[in-house]
């Protein structure tokens, strides 16, 4: 699976049942090449001033990577 693949996919949470964000980007061990994390876009017109527009979401979260969405387990909101 490519990165691209993986960011035309909706991000949930399990918790809520909410879409978080979409995938910007990813985190990558650099000793072992094992993606660590996962970020995310929270606000869909993020401020060039602000960084509380990204989510990073840990590799250990994610729970299913499916056909369109990808389900985490978080406490976010």
């Amino acid at each position: 699976m490519r990165l691209s693949d993986i960011q035309n996919k909706d991000v949930i949470n399990l918790v809520t049942g909410v879409k978080i964000g979409n995938i910007i980007d990813v985190k990558i061990n650099s000793e072992d090449g094992k993606i660590e994390s996962i970020i995310l876009e929270k606000k869909k017109f993020p401020s060039f001033f602000q960084n509380d527009g990204e989510i990073e979401i840990y590799f250990n979260q994610i729970k299913k990577i499916g056909e369109d969405v990808i389900l985490v387990e978080t406490l976010l909101k």
